[in-house]
């Protein structure tokens, strides 16, 4: 048998969050997106050097922020079967609603949430599919127009503003 050069269950692309409490984390993803926690190892200071969860079919990897370091939030897009449940069950697990789910130009329903650890998730389910020349027509369709508009506006970071974050 051959050493495949991609593991079995990941992709070509994995996703790192840096976080300033990675087992906090890692609840949020359970609570919110049926995460299942693959790994989770600690060094001898106790802060998690390295964990891992499977959201659907894809791995996100995790560790502790060392505490000199910036806050660096991930962004997410997730995929789901229905964006409207999976936004508001995020929620419920502790996050906070950015944007509402809207329906937008490019056959999506998309809804935005950040988790208690200031990272962003695009909660996405494709809903149509759309072809490039109905893409160009909804740009100019004013309900489209304004779902854009909406999203668009949102302010991800709004403790920045009074200086907390």
């Amino acid at each position: 048998m051959s050493v495949k050069p991609v593991p079995q269950g990941y992709h070509s692309v994995t996703p790192w969050i840096i976080s300033p409490d990675t087992v906090q984390l890692i609840d949020f993803m359970k609570r919110a997106f049926d995460a299942e926690e693959l790994a989770c190892l600690a060094g001898q200071d106790g802060r998690i050097e390295h964990a891992e969860v499977r959201i659907g079919d894809s791995v996100v990897m995790m560790f502790d922020a060392r505490p000199d370091w910036p806050p660096t939030p991930g962004f997410l897009r997730l995929y789901v079967e229905d964006a409207d449940a999976t936004h508001r069950r995020a929620v419920a697990a502790g996050g906070t609603s950015v944007t509402e789910v809207t329906h937008l130009f490019f056959g999506d329903r998309v809804g935005r949430v950040r988790d208690p650890l200031g990272n962003l998730y695009w909660i996405q389910t494709r809903v149509e599919d759309v072809s490039p020349q109905e893409r160009e027509r909804r740009l100019g369709d004013p309900e489209f127009a304004e779902a854009m508009e909406y999203v668009q506006s949102a302010d991800f970071f709004p403790d920045r503003a009074s200086g907390l974050g």
